[in-house]
């Protein structure tokens, strides 16, 4: 077993006009043999989620790192940097200085894997959508700002609310993916477990423990694939599937939370003869919400004391095996104006101090409360909030009960304020400070009772009329200081993203871009591109 360091780009940089790219699709170096993806992923029709593969309803990494590589956008994201690049679009570009108009021209001979033409009304049609079915578990928050869609010929033009220097970044999510009219209805979610799409692969089957993809051999855009069949296979439990990789009959574990800490550190060590382990700097984020409204921790002092009791670096130590890093604000390091808010307000944890706190505030103890999580089959969830309940309730000063919630309610749940706590982790659409701000305190994703009208009516828009994105950091850092100070939100740590491969597989290095999303085509066996 060989250890890699794969580090992403520096997670900075200026936007500018995003020009045409070039390239064109392969059938690969693996012999039209399947790479196989091992998967904890848990995605089925249910009556919470009746179409989970509907980019109108679907807002998480599972089933995003479906539609990177199965739905075509305007733009995509490059193997590195971080600035968008054309895929359907020919070109794109912001036409007046205010960045409110933004034109994109489509490519000539666009078709979806149906055989049906993708044009400039197919992409309007698509924006229109998600922003007509509204789903409160979809990404449609990320298109609130567009004010209106046109085309002309093969242009596509979006008109802007208000100034936004990030759209392109946007346009290059799921949230612009391009769905064929004829095949989803423009105003409900299109159901069960099926796509029809444009992107570098199609969808052949899914069902409870595999999904087949082949090469799409209508696409036409700037992926090359290096392979001409993925197949993921979903595991229940993490130790399985790293038996699976072992034995060979999976050839790549890879995405956010997969692997438990005792396995990578494992596999770091040698474990397995066959099986390499690489690691990426991430951009994934673990926070602790609240919900104001409930008189538990309502009270900013509760809040406040919380995090003064809870040790960060203890967490990544104790639970996750130094697998993650300690995190003082809601934007990461590596991100443009990231700060340590949290610990410049707060320092090192401290219960004694957080006793003082109650007391001054005329708190009684215990502070009683739930605090609730999503299941998962790899990551250390439950882990973690067994070490958050006995963090707390060790001090004598809460008396915290947890709850597991099925991944198939939870965010549905969270909607609707059921939870007084709960922890989410947030992995973000776009590698931009104004994606880990805007979604919860502006756009309000979570519907959280929370919001600071400075953050959402001054400091926010003020850095979307910024095109050089280090130009923002101050306005960032004083947004984070007034998240720390007001305390809606106590982040946890910043993860570290694992891949783990068998020999034979190449294109590692560039199988995680900058939002951390698994690029199927970038996976060979022998020689890549």
């Amino acid at each position: 077993m060989k250890r890699k360091l794969l580090v992403l780009p520096a997670l900075l940089g200026t936007f500018a006009p995003i020009l045409a790219g070039c390239g064109d699709s392969g059938t690969g170096s693996s012999g039209g043999k399947a790479i196989v993806i091992g998967s904890t992923a848990t995605i089925a029709v249910s009556k919470d989620t009746p179409a989970p593969l509907d980019p109108a309803t679907s807002y998480d990494s599972d089933t995003w790192n479906i539609f990177f590589n199965t739905f075509q956008m305007l733009l995509r994201y490059p193997r590195s940097g971080t600035t968008p690049e054309p895929d359907a679009a020919k070109s794109c570009r912001f036409t007046d200085k205010q960045s409110e108009t933004y034109r994109c021209q489509l490519r000539s001979g666009l078709t979806f894997s149906n055989g049906h033409t993708l044009n400039a009304e197919a992409v309007k049609y698509s924006v229109d959508r998600m922003i007509k079915i509204q789903s409160d578990t979809g990404p449609a928050s990320l298109m609130s700002g567009v004010q209106k869609v046109e085309t002309s010929g093969d242009e596509v033009i979006f008109h802007l609310k208000s100034p936004d220097a990030t759209f392109p970044f946007k346009l290059a999510t799921p949230a612009a993916a391009i769905v064929d009219p004829a095949v989803y209805p423009a105003d409900k979610p299109y159901p069960g477990l099926k796509i029809v799409a444009s992107g570098p692969y199609k969808l052949d089957s899914f069902t409870a423990s595999n999904a087949v993809f082949s090469a799409n051999t209508s696409y036409h855009g700037d992926v090359s694939r290096n392979n001409s069949k993925i197949e993921m296979k979903f595991f229940n439990d993490s130790a399985v599937m790293e038996k699976a990789i072992a034995a060979g009959t999976i050839d790549v574990i890879a995405g956010a939370g997969v692997l438990k800490p005792s396995q990578i550190n494992e596999l770091q060590n040698g474990k397995y003869k066959n099986v390499n382990l690489s690691q990426t700097s991430g951009t994934e984020t673990r926070l602790l919400f609240f919900n104001t409204a409930e008189p538990a921790v309502k009270p900013k002092a509760v809040r406040v004391a919380i995090t003064q009791i809870l040790d960060r670096a203890a967490l990544v130590r104790d639970v996750f095996q130094r697998t993650k890093e300690p995190l003082y604000s809601v934007v990461p390091q590596g991100i443009t104006g990231h700060n340590n808010a949290f610990y410049n307000l707060y320092g090192e944890a401290n219960p004694a101090a957080a006793a003082k706190t109650l007391q001054n505030a005329g708190i009684t103890s215990p502070v009683k409360f739930t605090y609730a999580y999503r299941t998962s089959a790899g990551a250390s969830a439950s882990e973690e909030a067994l070490w958050l309940q006995k963090s707390l309730n060790n001090t004598g000063l809460f008396d915290v009960s947890i709850k597991e919630v099925p991944y198939s309610s939870f965010l549905g749940d969270a909607l609707a304020g059921k939870f007084t706590v709960y922890g989410l982790g947030w992995i973000p659409d776009f590698p931009d400070p104004d994606n880990y701000i805007a979604p919860f305190f502006s756009d309000n994703f979570l519907k959280l009772p929370y919001e600071n009208s400075a953050i959402k009516s001054s400091l926010l828009p003020s850095t979307r009329q910024k095109s050089s994105r280090p130009s923002t950091s101050t306005d960032f850092e004083k947004m984070q200081n007034l998240i720390a100070q007001d305390l809606p939100v106590i982040p946890l740590w910043q993860s570290k993203q694992y891949i783990a491969t068998r020999d034979d597989i190449t294109g590692v290095e560039w199988t995680l871009n900058s939002t951390s999303t698994v690029q199927f085509w970038e996976l060979g066996k022998g020689v890549t591109s």
